[in-house]
């Protein structure tokens, strides 16, 4: 199988756009130094394969991510120790989210004329870009989240914890991946395109909560009381058994999943609708 040569021009540009684009999260204190560089290096390659098309849903996803933190990151504040890592994402939390993206894009190489690959891209995508339009919009529901699992109410924040508000906002995050991507590839047929790509960001996102009620790693803080994502230490210095799940599924791992969830629903859905 002979796989398409890629413009020497067009892998520049796209280690250019992506370099900006770390430089620019960087300096507004959304990306730390490791994950500038994995963003410029993952960027590189799906920038450089895909070109603008495919650049254009990693902008969306990184743009409103990072809008809706500083927007709403005070109502957050409570959260913060909650959660595994703070508002800066370091390369792991950078690969999590678009590692499956960089993977389609190399595939995309072999399968030339194939559609499946963006399509599956833009799943993985819009499955990323729904659960962080939850997590940053979920704060402002007026109920308090039950547990996707059981119904049982939560604490705000509580991992695998769904509420009306962030249900709402996780579609329509996966809605904005899917309209930009429709408007970027038109030789794509727009209405199946969106539906799939909608409904696999609807799937990837509760996938993430699934994963984070039942098997991602949970810790018990003793000194603030609260349920938390970060490792903790006990007084020997070790690290304590998690209060549930597995102690290697932390929410890198959960999040990086909920992309392959959200690809393969997207390339599942195209292939019985389009």
């Amino acid at each position: 199988m002979n796989t398409p040569l890629i413009p020497t021009s067009q892998i520049l540009i796209g280690f250019g756009l992506a370099l900006l684009i770390s430089l620019l999260g960087k300096a507004a204190r959304a990306l730390a130094l490791s994950g500038a560089i994995a963003a410029t290096l993952i960027g590189t390659v799906i920038f450089g394969i895909g070109g603008l098309p495919w650049a254009a849903l990693m902008i969306t996803f990184f743009v409103t991510a990072s809008g809706l933190s500083r927007l709403f990151g005070a109502r957050k504040s409570d959260l913060t120790d909650k959660f595994e890592k703070g508002s800066q994402r370091d390369w792991a939390q950078v690969f999590a989210n678009s590692g499956a993206g960089a993977f389609l894009a190399v595939i995309s190489l072999l399968f030339p004329e194939a559609v499946w690959p963006w399509v599956a891209y833009a799943g993985a995508m819009a499955a990323v870009n729904a659960d962080t339009w939850a997590t940053e919009l979920g704060v402002l529901s007026p109920k308090p989240p039950r547990l996707i699992t059981s119904g049982e109410t939560v604490a705000m924040g509580t991992s695998g914890g769904v509420t009306l508000t962030g249900t709402a906002a996780t579609f329509a995050g996966g809605l904005l991946i899917a309209a930009v991507g429709g408007l970027c590839q038109p030789d794509v047929p727009a209405a199946p395109f969106i539906i799939a790509v909608s409904l696999a960001g609807l799937t990837g996102s509760l996938i993430d909560s699934l994963l984070g009620a039942t098997v991602q790693a949970i810790y018990y803080d003793p000194v603030r009381q609260k349920e938390t994502e970060r490792q903790i230490l006990g007084e020997d210095g070790k690290l304590v058994a998690p209060l549930r799940g597995w102690v290697w599924m932390n929410n890198d791992l959960v999040n990086f999943l909920s992309s392959v969830a959200g690809a393969l629903a997207a390339a599942l859905i195209w292939s019985l609708i389009h």
